[in-house]
């Protein structure tokens, strides 16, 4: 499990040939390290003299990205999990037509939970990132270079969950549900277009 894993032992698994961890949950580790920046740089503003008149604001984004940063975490352990369910569905048996059926309805219900996990982190990414802008405001300016950095992998988290989406949505035959889940995306992404081209910004 991610949460008890130490970090030498994660990278190491996933630099080996093993399927789990791979993208998915990189890209919410990587969101998760992205966050707790955020919440170092409010640790290094609170309680400051200069920084007082936004104390409660700063109390707030931190709670804020604790809650966050624990769960990335759990979405990462989901993201393995989920994949490991896709590669069980299509290890089902395929011998008489009701197998079939019943594995193509798994292999469905799987690809739609692998789909799912990538979306949340790419949700809960685009709500974080916003937040950042105001902490470059309000925080330590000793530290705004963290808050870049935070957003940067957050942005490259967005990034990533999109490509983890998009590819389990391109196997799932539910054209409504793949249509609500893209159209998300590209509206965010509309959105930042101009982000990813002045990152340490």
């Amino acid at each position: 499990m991610l949460h008890h894993e130490p970090l030498s032992e994660y990278i190491e698994q996933l630099a080996s040939k093993q399927p789990t961890p791979g993208g998915g949950a990189a890209a919410a580790i990587t969101a998760a390290q992205g966050t707790a920046l955020l919440s170092m740089v409010c640790r290094l503003t609170l309680g400051k003299k200069k920084f007082a008149d936004h104390s409660a604001k700063l109390i707030e984004l931190l709670d804020f990205f604790e809650a966050k940063r624990q769960h990335m975490i759990v979405l990462a352990q989901q993201d393995m999990d989920a994949f490991q369910a896709v590669v069980a569905a299509y290890k089902l048996p395929r011998i008489t037509a009701a197998d079939i059926e019943i594995r193509a309805d798994a292999i469905q219900l799987t690809l739609k939970g692998a789909a799912e996990v990538p979306f949340e982190l790419f949700e809960n990414c685009y709500e974080i990132i916003p937040t950042t802008y105001l902490l470059s405001e309000i925080g330590n300016p000793d530290v705004v270079s963290d808050v870049v950095v935070g957003r940067n992998l957050l942005f490259s988290s967005l990034l990533g969950a999109k490509v983890n989406v998009e590819i389990n949505l391109s196997n799932i035959a539910d054209a409504s549900f793949c249509y609500e889940k893209k159209d998300f995306i590209e509206t965010v992404m509309l959105k930042y277009r101009n982000k990813f081209v002045n990152l340490w910004k």
